[in-house]
């Protein structure tokens, strides 16, 4: 009986370690399985992160895009708007010239001085409209030659000024606003 008793005692000591040895390995799988858990979950929320800040900085991008679009569209629209009269105004020019050259030479006799006098406050009305729209005559002679405000047409030699500088206005240009709408036409010393 005494062996029978250290023999059941020695298998339920067995039994016992065999119990503790598959809890303990089953506690190890479970430790790797929770282990490989966090570490995929780890890397499944590293790539969420990555995909999130893409997304972000796409987002931005567009935002960015949307922004430029709008300001460069405005920017359009504004000049648009400043500008939508100078096809007019820029026909309007050899109406302007052609009262000019009518009034220098009008005859000075007290018969065409009334009608003289009529033509003259029709062009200061045209000219002052065309003020209101934003033109303005450029002042050539004496300055220095800009061929982004004067088209040369003839070099001339001159004892008055200096090489370079405008010495007679042959077509007067104007700007509109502050743009070029028409250069002056003229001579340049030499």
């Amino acid at each position: 009986m005494k062996e029978e008793q250290v023999q059941d005692s020695n298998e339920m000591n067995d039994e016992a370690i065999n119990e503790t040895q598959a809890a303990d390995e089953a506690e190890a799988v479970q430790e790797n399985d929770a282990a490989f858990e966090e570490a995929s979950c780890g890397e499944a929320a590293k790539r969420l992160q990555e995909l999130a800040e893409e997304a972000q900085a796409r987002a931005l991008r567009v935002q960015a895009d949307f922004d430029n679009f709008r300001r460069r569209t405005q920017k359009e629209k504004e000049e648009l708007a400043q500008y939508a009269t100078s096809k007019l105004v820029g026909e309007l020019l050899s109406v302007l010239d052609n009262f000019e050259r009518a009034l220098v030479t009008a005859p000075g006799n007290a018969e065409s001085e009334a009608f003289t006098k009529g033509i003259n406050m029709i062009f200061r009305q045209l000219e002052g409209v065309l003020k209101s729209e934003g033109l303005t005559a450029m002042e050539t002679v004496g300055q220095p030659f800009n061929p982004e405000y004067h088209q040369a047409i003839m070099q001339v030699e001159s004892e008055e000024y200096e090489e370079g500088i405008v010495t007679e206005e042959v077509q007067k240009g104007y700007l509109l606003k502050d743009k070029v709408l028409r250069p002056a036409m003229v001579k340049v010393s030499m």
